[in-house]
């Protein structure tokens, strides 16, 4: 491969560093509830699910880099103009968030980044509408079926352990945690890290790097995977006590549960390539498992604020890239 220009290889530091902010401010979608429920300290909380988000890539494929990097934007719209502002956007969508403690979405920051700026140059008819309709369709759909999993396990493990008593039943989950944080830190980043390694390959592919076939290098896999548990290592402890905390109070089992059945969700996703947040996963998945003990247990003053920040994540983070990708050309 050619050497990479200068403003190109700035452009994979800065998706580097969102794959980065994407692992610092969703740490709390891995740990939140293994925190929370007191299984592990937030020290060797995040040491555990960082390990796992790095080794997702061993466990998936790259259907979801696949759909970013070619699914929302029509390959030849994408320049590193359109890349720089959708970065951007994303990443200030990101940390205003992180600072307020709202558990939003990186993954649709990053689907507005792109939308924005590549509306800004071309108009609608950049768009891969069939790769976004996907994508809005499961806004509704993962918090759904996350809360579906969380409420059906619930309710399964709740039976199975009816006549256990409450030490016997913390005993077994409080170890029980520690895999479903696992499979949940897997599931978290198989499908989140493949999202920045579209936006490079999308990005070296236009700058014509990868030759005339789209695919994903090596390097950039496995920089992606290190970027996003570095992250998590980092922790985003405003938005881990909204998650684990604030939404409904819980136990091992609960945390178990709602650990579970989001990982469920996050490995049928990423099988198919759907780019989905796992911050609506686990957010559905929490509420499921809330509603089970009683439907009081839910805080839904907080989980109606969250569902908002779902709301006007695209286009809060399409405004943005939208302005940073005016400002680039303006200036190139």
């Amino acid at each position: 491969m050619e050497n990479i220009s200068l403003w190109i290889g700035f452009l994979v530091v800065l998706a580097l560093f969102f794959d980065f902010l994407n692992g610092f401010h969703d740490a709390a979608n891995s740990i939140a509830t293994i925190v929370a429920t007191r299984v592990l300290s937030p020290k060797y909380a995040v040491m555990w699910a960082a390990f796992f988000n790095f080794i997702a890539f061993l466990f998936f494929g790259l259907h979801v880099a696949g759909t970013l990097g070619k699914g929302i934007v029509s390959l030849g719209q994408v320049d590193s103009y359109v890349i720089f502002g959708a970065l951007v956007g994303a990443s200030a969508w990101n940390l205003i968030t992180w600072y307020y403690g709202i558990p939003s979405s990186s993954s649709h920051a990053l689907v507005g980044g792109l939308i924005g700026s590549a509306l800004v140059k071309a108009g609608p008819s950049a768009l891969v509408m069939s790769g976004i309709i996907k994508t809005l369709a499961f806004i509704i759909i993962s918090p759904v079926v996350g809360m579906l999993l969380g409420l059906t396990l619930a309710i399964v493990v709740y039976n199975l352990f009816a006549k256990s008593t409450p030490a016997k039943v913390d005993h077994v989950f409080r170890k029980g945690q520690l895999l479903s944080a696992a499979a949940y830190s897997l599931g978290h980043g198989g499908n989140d890290a493949q999202k920045t390694m579209g936006i490079i390959a999308g990005l070296l592919f236009s700058a014509g790097y990868l030759g005339k076939d789209f695919y994903i290098p090596t390097w950039v896999v496995l920089s992606c995977q290190a970027a996003i548990a570095i992250g998590t290592m980092s922790g985003g402890w405003r938005i881990v006590k909204t998650m684990g905390d604030k939404l409904s109070k819980l136990r091992p089992v609960d945390g178990f549960c709602a650990e579970f059945g989001a990982s469920l969700m996050l490995f049928g996703a990423s099988a198919m390539g759907v780019p989905i947040s796992t911050t609506h996963t686990i957010t559905g998945s929490i509420v499921g498992v809330g509603m089970v003990k009683n439907i009081k247990a839910v805080k839904w003053g907080v989980a109606g604020n969250i569902v908002w920040a779902w709301i006007i994540t695209i286009p809060a983070a399409a405004a943005i890239s939208a302005v940073f990708y005016w400002l680039a050309r303006s200036f190139a």
